[in-house]
């Protein structure tokens, strides 16, 4: 695929990362042909990327094609905990669950979705499963609403502009008009709601964390299932004890970019 680049990218690098996000969920094995059209890259250069990343132990050749192995897992948790986002917030989130008896995650921004980065969950039966690395569009999340709410008006419409990469299609799928309306409300609030707009069934709210320099860096939520859970549960109950843990969280990375580093 063509790309807007200048001249020290490096193609053949681009190239392997394309190969390795092509795999979606519901689809753990692809042909070399499914992974050529997925990509838009000619078969031979697909085999000598499949070659190479099975050569690094990232790929491994199965039954009618290639799958993914875990050491692609290191990739993402490499930016996890070079962020120390999962020590930090760990504990702040395991007593938010327990004060909840519901699952908690923490997202940032890629582009027009959210990737969760961290979570703790409790065993429940959900329309949408949701590990480490997931994606989702982020207009129709709390958490993406939170974080879309923080970007500047220029910024916004650049993030918006960038096509979704999570496979889903959301229930909720407002216009600009719309989205620019929620938005205004979410950074009235301080947070935001999502009854069902990602999926039916599924309902959450969720509230910034911010670094010390008062930036959102993340968005915090607590998921129910809205068959079990009300609004107004989830809002007057859930949500005093979700914004505590934001700020808590928050505060404690401040803290740590107080902490010099060993030299």
């Amino acid at each position: 695929m063509a790309r807007d680049a200048g001249p020290d990218f490096i193609e053949a690098l681009a190239r392997g990362l394309d190969v390795l996000r092509c795999f979606r969920p519901g689809r753990p094995v692809m042909t070399l042909s499914e992974i050529a059209a997925a990509t838009g890259l000619a078969r031979p250069t697909v085999r000598r990327i499949l070659l190479t990343l099975e050569e690094l132990g990232y790929v491994r050749a199965a039954e009618r094609g290639y799958a993914l192995t875990p050491r692609v897992l290191e990739l993402g948790m490499a930016y996890v905990n070079a962020l120390s986002l999962w020590d930090v917030a760990r504990p702040h989130m395991q007593r938010l669950v327990a004060q909840t008896n519901e699952s908690t995650s923490m997202a940032q921004l890629d582009g027009s979705d959210i990737v969760y980065v961290a979570r703790v969950a409790v065993p429940k039966i959900v329309t949408l499963a949701v590990t480490i690395g997931t994606r989702f569009p982020a207009p129709a999340t709390s958490m993406g609403k939170v974080l879309l709410a923080a970007l500047p008006p220029d910024e916004l419409s650049r993030t918006l502009a960038e096509p979704g990469r999570s496979g889903i299609t959301p229930r909720w799928q407002p216009s600009r008009d719309e989205l620019d309306a929620a938005l205004r409300e979410v950074r009235a609030k301080g947070w935001a709601l999502a009854d069902q707009d990602l999926a039916p069934g599924i309902r959450s709210v969720a509230a910034p964390v911010r670094g010390g320099d008062g930036r959102v860096v993340a968005a915090l939520n607590v998921t129910v299932h809205a068959a079990e859970t009300t609004v107004e549960t989830l809002t007057e109950h859930h949500l005093p004890l979700l914004l505590r843990a934001a700020a808590d969280i928050g505060h404690d990375w401040s803290l740590l970019d107080t902490v010099p580093l060993a030299t």
